[in-house]
């Protein structure tokens, strides 16, 4: 029997059928004529600093128009609405769960206009006292002009995020300003980094919400022990970015504390203090307050009902379209920036933690299909890599395309006719067509199927504002999606099975250096046997 929107499956939804039906046929873009500079010229929205081109998708017409239609009936823009005013929508119902708030909105909400419910405006007050606080201490810093470099210790959100903006935002750091990052508990990954550092000269963040993180941790008194080796006092030189009254949160231990809130899930984290002490040691406050602006700008646009404004929504029903009705498993992120190096891996922990999910908000199995695999890699290096496969491979791979306008340094030459942002852009352009109409051939090794669907998303340059504002384009993007899906986004349920048996491993481990018995675990007793044959 059909349900309501408020409470629907996804597969009850009244469109999702006429999609399905329009599914059969999509437009053959293979077609001569069909892929004209009419339908490119039509198929773009543009809104704040970006204008995303999806002539190259297999939509009509009717496909957009069912597509707006089910993000109405969904009433995908009401609970956004939901969400950035601070209703609980991290929950399953009729289930132990988190339930929680889910408010990375108003972490750069706080200096523009707050949304309307309490809870938001509570959130971002909580966060401008942080930020302030965060202002004042960096001040200090730089007048002491003691410290060059800070390294970062955490994993996951409190890692991936941070670590792609920051490299994004390389080329407007402060002069004779490094920043570094600490993932993993391999022991390789802090060596490597510490022997780049001077311990006299490097500030280190730990960044755990509950204070507990083992790999975190661990990585921490690493750290802390190469500090003592160089003769420095740890405390004068970590800071701490944790829960209030957290482990953590300890002065004995740290020169200062900024709090993250459990209303912040890890993988949106980085316009909180997660992101904010290594951003701004880098950038500086103005800088750093320049992102959370064009998120922020970006946010408001996600209210926004008309789908050709709003371009979160209108890039996650092209998602939906190719997900759930052309069946595409894996989506290709590729930015034609070198700048944004490590953002398609941010993307991918952002997307899969969030859409990855096999249950609905009710705790039923779903009966579709859900978040995507997400991958990639800068272009143009990925041409001379994994291209091969996009384009003639036997798996069709959605492709989201990113570029600017104008390069960060703005230093180029005229080589042969053309500067190398020209022919950078040209690339991607070339790309985009090439997949989207493909190559007829006598010769099979030269076909190219071609009907590969893509997508640009284009602004003039990759500044601290645009930044926030591409950040917040995909957080709200998969946001949409979820909420289509009728999924909960905000969990992660899914890493903690492991984490379970890692720390029943890591007690076996233990108890063999310390002669003692520990729990019987047979499986894992198998592989570590392995280990001695070594």
């Amino acid at each position: 029997m059909p349900q309501t929107a408020a409470t629907h499956t996804f597969r009850h939804l009244k469109t999702v059928h006429i999609l399905k039906n329009l599914a059969t046929k999509p437009v053959d873009l293979t077609v001569e004529g069909v892929l004209s500079s009419e339908r490119i010229e039509r198929y773009c929205a543009q809104s704040s600093e970006f204008k995303l081109l999806y002539g190259t998708e297999r939509v009509t017409d009717d496909v957009l128009q069912a597509l707006k239609e089910l993000a109405h009936e969904a009433r995908l823009v009401e609970k956004m609405e939901a969400m950035q005013r601070g209703d609980v929508v991290n929950k399953i119902e009729g289930y132990p769960s988190e339930s929680r708030m889910v408010l990375h909105t108003a972490m750069r909400d706080f200096f523009m206009h707050p949304n309307e419910g309490d809870n938001a405006k509570k959130a971002a007050k909580a966060e401008k006292k942080e930020c302030d606080k965060l202002k004042d201490f960096m001040a200090k810093i730089d007048a002491q002009g003691k410290f060059t470099t800070l390294i970062q210790i955490g994993i996951g959100g409190s890692d991936l995020g941070p670590r792609a903006l920051s490299v994004a935002m390389h080329a407007f750091r402060k002069p004779g300003r490094q920043v570094h990052f600490i993932s993993n508990v391999d022991p390789d990954d802090a060596s490597g980094i510490l022997q780049q550092i001077d311990p006299k000269r490097t500030l280190v963040v730990v960044v755990s919400k509950s204070g507990t993180t083992l790999e975190t941790l661990t990585n921490e008194e690493l750290v802390r022990s190469r500090f003592k080796q160089a003769g420095c006092k740890p405390e004068e030189h970590f800071i701490s970015v944790t829960g209030e009254k957290s482990p953590m949160d300890n002065p004995s231990r740290y020169l200062a504390s900024f709090y993250m809130w459990d209303y912040i899930g890890g993988r949106y984290s980085v316009t909180s203090m997660v992101g904010a002490v290594a951003l701004t040691f880098a950038l500086g406050y103005d800088q750093f307050m320049n992102i959370l602006k064009g998120a922020h700008e970006m946010d408001r646009l996600a209210l926004n009902p008309d789908i050709h404004v709003n371009l979160p929504l209108l890039g996650a029903m092209l998602g939906i379209w190719n997900r759930n009705f052309l069946h595409y498993q894996t989506v290709a992120i590729l930015p034609y920036s070198q700048a944004l190096l490590r953002f398609t891996a941010h993307l991918q922990q952002c997307n899969m933690e969030s859409n990855g999910k096999r249950i609905d908000k009710k705790g039923n199995p779903v009966d579709f299909d859900t978040g995507p695999v997400i991958w990639g890699e800068p272009g143009t290096n990925g041409q001379h890599s994994f291209y091969q496969l996009i384009h003639q491979g036997t798996n069709v791979v959605p492709v989201e395309f990113i570029g600017f306008r104008e390069s960060q340094y703005q230093e180029d030459l005229n080589i042969q006719g053309t500067t190398s942002q020209e022919k950078l852009l040209s690339n991607l352009f070339a790309q985009s067509i090439a997949l989207a109409k493909g190559q007829k051939n006598d010769n099979p090794n030269k076909v190219f199927p071609g009907n590969r669907p893509n997508q640009i998303l284009l602004a003039k340059r990759l500044d601290p504002f645009t930044l926030g504002a591409l950040m917040s384009y995909y957080e709200n993007k998969i946001a949409f999606q979820g909420f289509c899906w009728n999924i909960n986004s905000f969990d992660q349920e899914g890493v903690q099975l492991g984490k379970v048996l890692a720390n029943k491993i890591i007690d076996h481990f233990k108890s063999k250096r310390q002669g003692k018995k520990s729990e019987k675990f047979p499986e894992a007793e198998a592989m570590l046997r392995h280990l001695e044959t070594l």
